[in-house]
């Protein structure tokens, strides 16, 4: 760390949003590494005084370790810009964007992006009749970590039986078969491709629970597919606006070649847990995640 490097470092984590859990993992590995780094490091569970909190810490740097709505939506991005405080990660717009993934999709398909259809729908509707015609999926517009999501297959003679707990409209998309393939961004440039195995769908289980998934990096797939998903995370997270590190989402169905690749989503803030991915791709490009925490700290600015 040189000298120019901010000493103190908030890392705010945990929050209100239904990743809550996932956040506070994040939080105090990142929080560790960066003490590790050698920074003076102070850990902030963010609630209704983050405002108060943060003027009290005073921190050079925030380290925004938070997940789900008001975290990684915009929101507490406002809030660190009305601080003047930089923050790591993505700005106020690019994180509003791609909270939002009907939005996001449609800057993909600006950008020349692969994507699959989608309607956003009332959730009333989407229990009483098959939007699209199956196989398709329903999710959240604006969830991560596969947080409410229902796979309708091909054949299935009812709408799925949506959870009270669901948003009153989702996103219904076509589904996407194939194997889950994701990439990471750091700056302006593609770490690598991971390919994602599991038994099943790659669930929230899947992205948490130790032994969820097998992460293979990296991805043993033909050339052209791992050049095109590092070629497409970088175009995705410059056309939403994305700094710091984000990871785009894809699936790819091997029968179809080049054709059956399809961006999924990309995160602006991708778990650094344990099992998290985007730690594993810097690695694999030679980066320990203290030193991956602290390049994403010097990184971090305002948007102003």
């Amino acid at each position: 760390m040189s000298d120019k490097t901010p000493r103190k470092v908030a890392v705010v984590m945990g929050g209100p949003s239904a990743e809550r859990d996932v956040s506070l993992s994040t939080g105090r590995e990142c929080a560790a590494a960066l003490r590790e780094a050698g920074f003076d490091v102070v850990e902030l569970d963010a609630g209704a005084d983050i405002v108060a909190r943060l003027r009290d810490i005073a921190p050079d740097v925030i380290f925004n370790a938070l997940h789900g709505r008001w975290g990684e939506d915009g929101c507490v991005q406002g809030v660190f810009e009305w601080l003047q405080i930089p923050y790591t990660h993505s700005g106020v717009l690019a994180s509003a964007l791609a909270m939002d993934k009907q939005r996001a999709k449609d800057v993909f398909v600006s950008a020349g992006l692969p994507v699959v259809n989608s309607v956003i729908a009332k959730k009333a509707d989407v229990a009483l009749r098959h939007v699209m015609a199956p196989p398709y999926v329903v999710k959240p517009n604006n969830e991560g970590s596969s947080v409410g999501i229902y796979i309708v297959n091909e054949g299935a003679n009812s709408p799925p039986q949506l959870a009270e707990s669901m948003p009153d409209e989702v996103m219904v998309e076509t589904y996407a078969p194939g194997r889950e393939l994701t990439t990471t961004v750091m700056g302006d440039r593609a770490l690598g491709v991971t390919d994602i195995i599991t038994d099943g769908w790659y669930d929230y289980e899947a992205k948490y629970a130790t032994g969820g998934s097998r992460h293979e990096i990296p991805a043993n797939v033909p050339q052209e597919i791992y050049d095109a998903c590092m070629a497409f995370a970088v175009r995705a997270h410059t056309a939403l606006g994305c700094r710091g590190v984000s990871r785009t989402d894809f699936r790819w169905d091997e029968a179809r070649g080049l054709d059956g690749l399809i961006l999924l989503e990309t995160n602006t803030q991708p778990g650094m847990t344990p099992t998290s991915l985007s730690p594993e791709q810097a690695a694999h490009c030679g980066m320990s995640f203290a030193a991956f925490c602290a390049w994403m700290v010097e990184d971090a600015s305002c948007d102003r």
